[in-house]
């Protein structure tokens, strides 16, 4: 249904609520939502079959994959449709009940998304739709002694508070058994280049990277470290191709980039881009304008800096603002660490090189950097069923949406021993011969 009949209706509720282009709308709204559903049962499937190794006559042993004793409280972001659809079914697929709760400024598509699930003939009562704010929904579904999980994608300092008033139900014995916490939530995701870097395809990585969907992803590349040795061709080709770039309202299919979320995010996004104007160790060489007479639109901004430890360097923006820091060469390594060190979170991140040494030490130097990381690519665009989605530290809890490994959190194994010849007697068989 959602490959055919309601793909254009999502995809045009899509646009028209959260300012997605078309083809953002499309390979978020339809396709990933579509894989999301099509590889989740397959995944159910696999987590089904996975079974005892071994029965050894006359006993038979399985395990039963049980729902969560208690409903999941699925907690959706405004940018991706996707996601937010996977957040309620996801859990609902492995036999749990869902209280969804769409993100206030996204609820046109969900709700639509909603009424395709009720067609579909999922019964009522299985997910339910509740909007509203987040303390109103969420306080009601946090105290609930039937609360068993969440499912949630947003905001860092949200997840954070709302693990705290988790703690603090379990210190109070206000829950029946620990409920299951998975989330994804923020980042300052990384294009990280070595001096052997195409400069072609780490400009195309670091404007696609940064500026579709006006950077309202929390895989969106924020943060830039440049060999000196390629800076100036980097610059060059990252003007010549921000130039390019053509910004309006979403109805003209043209447009690559489209206007901010709300006035909420507009106001916090030019705040940023105020303090780097002002400010003495950075300079914004690319954009910096924006306008809010009719829409809320930011022009794609790319910041320089001296200082790695500069305020756009470090905190998350959430908008279409690059900030690049220039490095010697011979500093590779220790340009690697710093990169390591600069952020609380680790979501995503990418290496561009040619050099497969220098690719090697990438590797090993980010290992902790990032829950998903890209050799010569952007480092957004994760494709359910091909790169499995999700971070640590700061960035959430790694359960990688879009693989069987979150599939499993919504589960509750319970191991059966079946014995077809019990024993008879309390005697081991030693003792009969005795």
């Amino acid at each position: 249904m959602l490959a055919g009949p309601y793909r254009f209706l999502i995809n045009a509720a899509t646009m028209l609520n959260i300012s997605k282009s078309p083809f953002q709308a499309e390979i978020d709204a339809a396709c990933e939502l579509i894989d999301f559903l099509r590889f989740n049962v397959y995944f159910a499937q696999e987590i089904y079959a996975d079974q005892p190794l071994h029965s050894p006559s006359p006993i038979w042993n399985y395990v039963q994959h049980r729902p969560l004793e208690g409903f999941v409280f699925a907690v959706a972001p405004f940018n991706f449709t996707a996601i937010a659809g996977n957040l309620p079914t996801a859990p609902a697929i492995m036999g749990n009940t869902v209280v969804w709760k769409p993100a206030s400024s996204a609820v046109y598509a969900p709700y639509y998304f909603m009424k395709l699930l009720q067609e579909a003939g999922l019964p009522d009562g299985v997910i339910n739709f509740v909007p509203g704010s987040g303390s109103d929904v969420g306080n009601v579904c946090l105290d609930s002694p039937d609360f068993n999980g969440i499912h949630f994608t947003g905001s860092t300092p949200v997840f954070q508070s709302m693990w705290k008033q988790i703690g603090t139900n379990i210190a109070e014995d206000k829950y029946k058994t620990y409920p299951r916490i998975v989330g994804e939530t923020g980042g300052k995701d990384f294009v990280f280049a070595h001096a052997s870097a195409d400069v072609k395809a780490l400009a195309t990585g670091i404007v696609r990277g940064a500026f579709e969907y006006q950077g309202q992803k929390c895989s969106a590349a924020s943060r830039a470290y440049i060999p000196e040795s390629l800076w100036n061709p980097v610059m060059a080709e990252l003007k010549a191709q921000t130039g390019r770039i053509k910004m309006g309202d979403v109805s003209d299919f043209g447009n690559f980039f489209n206007a901010v979320i709300d006035k909420g995010a507009f106001k916090t996004i030019t705040e940023y881009i105020d303090y780097a104007a002002a400010a003495k160790d950075a300079e914004i060489v690319i954009g910096g304008g924006y306008d809010d007479s009719k829409g809320f639109f930011i022009e794609p901004t790319i910041i320089t800096t001296t200082n790695p430890h500069f305020k756009t360097m470090e905190e998350e923006i959430f908008g279409p603002v690059m900030t690049m820091y220039c490095y010697k060469d011979d500093d590779y390594e220790a340009a690697l660490e710093l990169c390591d060190q600069t952020s609380p979170y680790s979501l995503t991140g990418a290496i561009f090189a040619q050099d497969r040494p220098a690719i090697s030490l990438a590797l090993a130097k980010l290992e902790n950097a990032s829950g998903n990381f890209y050799i010569n690519d952007k480092p957004t665009g994760a494709v359910v069923g091909q790169q499995p989605f999700g971070g640590g530290r700061a960035s959430g809890t790694n359960d990688k949406a879009g693989s069987k490994q979150n599939l499993m959190r919504w589960a509750s194994v319970r191991a059966i021993k079946e014995n077809f010849v019990p024993p008879q007697t309390f005697e081991y068989p030693f003792m009969d011969e005795e």
